[in-house]
């Protein structure tokens, strides 16, 4: 096969098998896991056969009229350079981890037909996005992203939770994606073409009219979908939905598909100085702004939603300082420790019973009932801490890299402020990032109370997942020197400066976390066993879940954790835990940082309540002013219908009374008309 006929099969075949699932789910539930797993599988090969027939050359740009629109025409394109080949076999790997992951996490579950073919065509869709060469085809494999989270995102749907989660998710993105559309087609009216590679080289030959107008536009629909400040709140409601969704979402679909669109069109955005430091400055308020997030809540999926939140900011923030390689690398990097991440979140929920850190301090012996967890989890959270020589040090340092070198004014057309704001933003974000991920492993797996019961072994097929996914978050990073040739060769290396710098603050984050933990945590000799007299009632309670999790498939016991535990907002947020490290560090900004600094309220408040109001309005006014009339247009008739039907008596006499009174009526009328004319 040639390149291009395997880059076609890549987003084809996830599709097909979304469509075989949906049709033989049903009737033939024998293969509804093997058309959710071949497929995709496929893609992954042929993603890495795409991927190595591509290499570092020049890109490959193929395209066909789609149709004729009357001004710009709209192709079907493939256009697939460096960049492009390493996302479809990053999404391509996590989606084939995903779907295998989900086989044993969702064995029992009545809906999982519908949920495969939902994560394949949530696959294809992004993949879509990848390969396309035209901005109207993107849109659509954009869309269908959305569509496709609306639905996984409440799989639950018989939660609250779920149901608010899935319609936030949707509306959110929605507002973002209005915007983006109107960028998109002012971009195409300015430069004549929906194609990146005529967008692209009209902008490097004759700029754009409306650069920073478009730009902005573009970043709007950016900011929905991969949940950049002020539009990232639906992405920590979004954990609602079942795991192996979550890490689908956070790894390699949907928030990565902004940080992409950006990278690709970075010279519209590089074209206007006043969107680059929009850019730069919405980056480090999302950076900063997650990890504090992170570092008060008490859902372990909720810590890694704005974990993602966090690391989509350093993203950003690396395409605000001009680089996209250093982006791209974060991003592939990312999505690997992330992937796995979630998945052993999944893991430790099942085996606790309960998604929430507190109630796993208060337990015992999660790390020997789940080894293989305790130990890719662990090496994840170095790599989100960005320790080295894990693959999260190296794409951040390049990053943090890419951010000094514009600050200190050796990236042309790069403003300094940009960079010194992503530089001192990412510096600060790396500190608490480190915070947050050690309170994570020490609130999960060094907790003090009861064992945890034992549920069994955990199915072969998501452990295997881990380990598969623990290969490229430990070594992805050795291969920061062979990047450059694939991307648009600035090199990745980390400088000593920056290095030096991230590493330090990082360890401080840590080492300050544990020593706040030891403060206030029982000596880790200390097992209260459960018949012992409980020291408070935080330590007596039961964990959640636990009881109705020991015998339930996994996705089961995330849906009852999800149903039994509070909101984020509510009880662990106030209560006095005094074994979580966050409360000392924090101090009173964590009621703040766990509601997520109220920006939810403030929504309600601005847009929520008042659109709430006007539609109370309109429903009085309809009811008191436009039923009012309507109904008097038919309340008049109807009474002068009911006067003449009295007149009808049926008696002839009568009416033959009637016209003889009429006539002497009319005749007496006719004769002093008569007698007034002649006078």
């Amino acid at each position: 096969m040639t390149l291009t006929t395997t880059a076609v099969l890549v987003p084809l075949l996830p599709f097909l098998g979304a469509v075989a699932g949906l049709f033989l789910g049903r009737r033939s539930p024998g293969f509804v896991r093997p058309l959710a797993v071949l497929p995709t599988l496929a893609a992954a090969v042929l993603a890495v056969a795409v991927a190595v027939g591509q290499g570092g050359g020049p890109a490959t740009d193929v395209a066909t009229r789609l149709t004729p629109t009357g001004s710009l025409p709209i192709d079907l394109a493939l256009h697939i350079d460096g960049f492009a080949a390493l996302i479809g076999v990053l999404v391509g790997v996590v989606a084939t981890c995903v779907q295998i992951y989900s086989t044993a996490y969702l064995r029992d579950d009545p809906r999982y037909p519908s949920y495969a073919a939902l994560v394949s065509l949530f696959t294809s869709a992004m993949l879509l996005v990848v390969y396309t060469g035209d901005l109207m085809v993107l849109l659509v494999g954009w869309e269908v992203m959305g569509i496709c989270s609306y639905f996984l995102v409440g799989h639950y749907w018989e939660t609250e939770a779920a149901r608010a989660a899935s319609l936030k998710a949707f509306l959110v993105t929605k507002l973002g994606d209005v915007p983006f559309l109107f960028g998109i087609f002012a971009l195409a009216a300015d430069t004549g073409t929906f194609r990146i590679t005529g967008i692209l080289g009209h902008v490097a030959r004759e700029g754009l009219h409306h650069p920073t107008l478009i730009a902005l536009l573009l970043l709007a629909g950016v900011a929905g979908k991969s949940a950049q400040f002020p539009l990232h709140t639906w992405l920590p409601d979004a954990m609602a939905g079942p795991t192996p969704v979550s890490a689908l979402i956070h790894a390699a679909t949907m928030v990565a598909a902004g940080v992409y669109v950006v990278a690709r069109l970075l010279p519209v955005f590089a074209a206007s100085a006043a969107a680059l430091v929009v850019l730069a400055v919405l980056a480090a308020v999302t950076m900063v702004g997650s990890a504090l997030a992170a570092l008060a809540q008490d859902d372990i999926k909720r810590v890694l939603a704005y974990s993602t939140v966090g690391q989509l900011g350093y993203m950003t923030g690396a395409l605000a300082v001009g680089d996209r390689g250093a982006a791209v690398f974060h991003l592939l990097s990312h999505g690997a420790f992330k992937a796995l991440l979630f998945l052993g979140a999944g893991v430790v929920i099942h085996a606790a019973g309960t998604n929430s850190l507190s109630e796993m301090s208060r337990m015992g012996g999660l790390a020997r009932r789940i080894p293989d967890t305790a130990w890719t989890l662990g090496v994840a959270l170095l790599a989100l801490a960005a320790i080295p020589p894990f693959a999260g040090f190296f794409s951040k340092e390049a990053v943090l890299g890419a951010a000094e070198h514009a600050a200190t004014g050796h990236a042309a057309g790069i403003p300094g402020a940009a960079g010194w704001t992503v530089l001192l933003s990412g510096l600060l974000t790396a500190l608490l990032t480190a915070a947050y991920a050690t309170r994570l492993w020490l609130l999960t797996f060094h907790g003090t109370g009861p064992e945890v019961p034992d549920h069994g072994r955990q199915p072969r097929a998501m452990t295997a997942v881990l380990w598969v996914l623990f290969v490229p978050t430990v070594g992805f990073g050795l291969a920061a020197p062979l990047l450059p040739a694939w991307f648009d060769g600035h090199s990745l290396a980390p400088t000593a400066t920056t290095a030096v710098l991230g590493t330090g603050v990082a360890l401080v984050g840590g080492l300050v976390t544990y020593a706040a933990w030891r403060h206030t945590h029982p000596s880790p000799g200390h097992r209260p066993s459960s018949a012992a007299p409980p020291s408070s009632a935080l330590t007596a309670r039961t964990p959640v879940g636990t009881a109705a999790a020991e015998d339930a498939a996994p996705g089961l016991a995330e849906e009852l954790a999800i149903v039994s535990h509070p909101p984020a907002d509510g009880e662990p947020a106030g209560a006095a835990d005094p074994a979580d490290p966050g409360r000392l560090l924090l101090g009173p900004l964590h009621r703040h940082a766990a509601a997520g600094f109220h920006l939810d309220a403030v929504y309600a408040a601005l847009f929520v309540r008042p659109v709430q109001a006007a539609a109370t309005l309109v429903r009085f006014l309809d009811h008191a002013v436009v039923d009012t009339y309507v109904s008097g247009a038919g309340t008049a008739p109807r009474w002068l219908g009911a006067a003449v039907r009295r007149a009808q008596t049926g008696n002839v006499q009568t009416y033959l009374g009637a016209l003889l009174a009429g006539a002497l009526v009319l005749g007496i009328a006719a004769a002093l008309v008569a007698t007034g004319t002649g006078a």
